[in-house]
């Protein structure tokens, strides 16, 4: 697979209630097919968030954006758009971020979370200087990163529900 220039077209996720912010850094090949956030079958972003919720696992992503807004929980990404290989954000060049600042206008945000090391450090490098505002790094939901457990991973992930 060689590098090509992805343009993020996913619509944030939020509406006024939002209380919580959870970035990734770009929509994987899966989900940009989608149509919808952490779409990839064995990502276990929304297995981890419905254990976090107490909630069902939505099928649809109709039910997964519900969900969201039911329980104060924006949705987006770092990157508006990147050079990258696949889906492996170690690919990433190029980055060009969202403005998560717009978003942060919109809503009460109170915290704001990272999928993973390489939206953190996205995060960190291109978003923070304009909105001084932290991000605290969860640990990647991609099945790459199998040395976590759905239990592990929903154990760190169960901190966003201390500001809902």
């Amino acid at each position: 697979m060689k590098p090509q220039t992805v343009y993020h077209t996913l619509a944030p996720v939020f509406d006024t209630r939002s209380r919580v912010l959870i970035l990734g850094s770009i929509p994987s090949p899966k989900s940009r097919e989608a149509g919808f956030y952490y779409y990839h079958p064995q990502n276990r972003f929304w297995p981890v968030l419905s254990a976090v919720l107490g909630e069902p696992l939505p099928a649809t992503p109709e039910g997964r954006r519900a969900l969201c807004l039911r329980h104060g929980i924006a949705l987006w990404d770092v990157l508006a758009s990147c050079t990258i290989e696949g889906a492996s954000d170690a690919a990433i060049r190029d980055p060009v971020p969202n403005d998560i600042a717009w978003l942060l206008r919109q809503a009460d945000i109170r915290a704001i979370f990272c999928t993973g090391a390489k939206a953190h450090t996205l995060y960190q490098k291109l978003v923070f200087p304009t909105t001084g505002r932290a991000a605290v790094r969860l640990p990647s939901t991609s099945p790459a990163n199998a040395a976590w457990t759905l239990s592990r991973l929903s154990e760190k992930y169960n901190l966003i529900c201390e500001f809902f």
